[in-house]
């Protein structure tokens, strides 16, 4: 008993220690994610005190998004009967919408409440693919891939 207690503290110190080591990252990548937009897009204090709340509720959106569109993918499988299938494809036709809707939702909310002009809004993307770039190379590099070398 008292080695399976061992064994559970172990397993628990170590998830938790796995948890808050992926939640830094997070927070990490968060934070260059934030100065790289603000520097790019050249935001004011009051343009990037109206912005962040905008785009960090967007963002939370489009994480939930995202873990609902991998749940329904793992729910795809070889065996499932074609009325199944049309089914799930609408039920995808639609979650597709509404990603879409939600891009649209937050530029003209952008937009309407007079946060950034026109030229930053347009901007934006470009700053947020960017900066997917330069991580997806930063992991690149740091996984050692050697199709990646500079």
């Amino acid at each position: 008993m008292k080695k399976i207690m061992i064994v559970l503290v172990v397993v628990l110190l170590t998830s938790w220690s796995t948890f808050s080591q992926d939640s830094n990252k997070r927070e990490k990548i968060k934070s260059l994610k934030v100065a790289f937009i603000t520097e790019r897009l050249a935001l004011t204090q009051t343009e990037a005190q109206k912005f962040w709340p905008i785009y960090n509720a967007y963002e939370t959106e489009k994480d939930m998004q995202r873990r609902l569109g991998y749940e329904k993918r793992k729910q795809i499988s070889e065996d499932i009967s074609e009325a199944q299938a049309k089914i799930m494809l609408n039920d995808l036709i639609k979650f597709e919408r509404e990603r879409e809707h939600l891009r649209i939702d937050f530029i003209e909310s952008l937009v309407n409440q007079k946060v950034l002009p026109a030229k930053k809004i347009l901007q934006l993307r470009t700053a947020e693919d960017e900066f997917n770039r330069k991580m997806l190379h930063e992991y690149k590099k740091r996984r050692g891939n050697p199709h990646d070398k500079e």
